[in-house]
């Protein structure tokens, strides 16, 4: 580790190893680039506690474009982040989400969101209570009204996968990892100058990166700053199904989808078990170290809501549980990415609330080009900027799960 970088990323998880990556690999920047993560075994990172889907199913045309391109770069990713011999495979499931309505508002909010999917090139169908029952036989669709189904770019993959191969192969391109953590940052009026590790070492910095996850409130405020981003507790069970329903639609080769279900609800296939979870009741800010499952949620609130939905859930048993966090923002539920107005030199990449697996690529591609050209070469992150922070402009996604 030198005594000055560059550019200094604090977090090491999928959104910084993503910024460190597109930065290196672009022939438009030599400069030096260190990347900062307090637990290097990545055990309690959002990124490794995820569900791991992808969907263009979201409210916000810029939202689908950001998942558009991390479908491209994980169909992509073996030929891009391979290091030697290595050539990482993220095992895609094409399983595509499918959102049930049997409420009007849900319906029309289906209808809404479609429309901005389409005109944004993504392979999403409306489906008709009819068409749903002939497409996935095993379902009770009795209630529903309408329903969403992504044909195409979307599934789960390989969560882990994904953080390593930007990790592996920003190291590859001379990108310094270090395990330590930030306690400190230094500012001299409208510029921060450098950072302080809990190790007692300084480090200068030309810029800094906020990728700090749950943690990225605390960051911001070590630069005299704020972010409406806190730890919001999310608990998934992996259950057995004593008869699944996997193989038997009648569309994409039997494959079962990731179903959202009108009460939240959702779940998919996770090899021969499924995945599954659900909003809490009630959504406190939680402690930075605690995640203890919340147990209830599968009796009281999953299975009641499943088994109802399907006779094939009727008998199942869970096998595995854990707690994760979303990095929540509190203000919109989405995004923050971009620069302070006025602390030009101090970058966000926060506030994901559980979509920073497929959010990271546009994300770090979006920072790389606000360092390296000081402005958006590909796609216009503009909107998810950090500008309606201050100005309390709420930027809603409707499509949160």
């Amino acid at each position: 580790m030198k005594n000055s970088y560059d550019v200094v990323v604090v977090g090491g998880a999928v959104i910084g190893s993503a910024v460190a990556y597109y930065l290196s690999a672009n022939p438009d920047f030599d400069g030096s680039i260190l990347v900062i993560e307090k637990d290097p075994t990545y055990a309690k990172a959002s990124t490794s506690l995820s569900s791991s889907s992808i969907r263009t199913q979201f409210s916000n045309p810029i939202n689908v474009r950001i998942s558009q391109y991390g479908s491209e770069v994980i169909r992509n990713f073996a030929d891009m982040m391979q290091v030697g011999d290595d050539r990482p495979d993220l095992g895609f499931q094409s399983g595509g989400y499918l959102f049930l309505a049997n409420r009007p508002q849900q319906v029309q909010t289906l209808r809404e969101n479609h429309k901005a999917q389409i005109s944004c090139g993504a392979d999403v169908l409306l489906l008709n209570r009819d068409e749903l029952a002939n497409a996935f036989p095993h379902l009770n669709v009795a209630d529903i009204e309408l329903a969403s189904y992504g044909r195409s770019g979307e599934g789960w993959f390989n969560n882990t996968g994904l953080m390593y191969g930007f990790r592996n192969k920003a190291r590859s391109l001379g990108v310094d990892y270090v395990a330590d953590e930030v306690v400190g940052i230094g500012r001299q009026g409208s510029r921060v100058t450098s950072v302080a590790l809990k190790s007692g070492t300084t480090v200068g910095a030309g810029t800094i990166v906020n990728c700090s996850g749950p943690r990225a409130a605390l960051t911001a405020r070590m630069a005299g700053l704020d972010i409406p981003v806190e730890p919001r507790k999310r608990t998934l069970f992996v259950f057995d199904c004593a008869d699944t329903p996997e193989g038997t639609a009648n569309i994409n080769d039997g494959r079962l989808p990731l179903m959202i279900d009108p009460s939240g609800v959702f779940c998919r296939p996770e090899g021969r078990f499924f995945l599954t979870g659900c909003p809490p009741v009630e959504d406190p800010t939680s402690d930075w170290d605690d995640f203890e499952p919340r147990y209830e949620e599968f009796e009281e609130i999953i299975w009641p809501a499943l088994a109802e939905r399907s006779p094939k859930f009727e008998a199942i048993k869970v096998v595995n549980q854990w707690a994760g966090h979303y990095d929540y923002n509190t203000l919109d539920q989405n995004l923050i990415v971009g620069r302070h107005p006025e602390v030009r030199n101090f970058l966000f990449a926060n506030g994901f609330s559980g979509h920073g697996l497929q959010q990271g690529p546009a994300t770090g591609r979006g920072v790389s080009e606000l360092i390296i050209y000081n402005e958006y070469r590909t796609l216009d992150l503009t909107e998810v900027g950090y500008e309606r922070v201050l100005n309390n402009r709420p930027f809603i996604e409707r499509a949160v799960i």
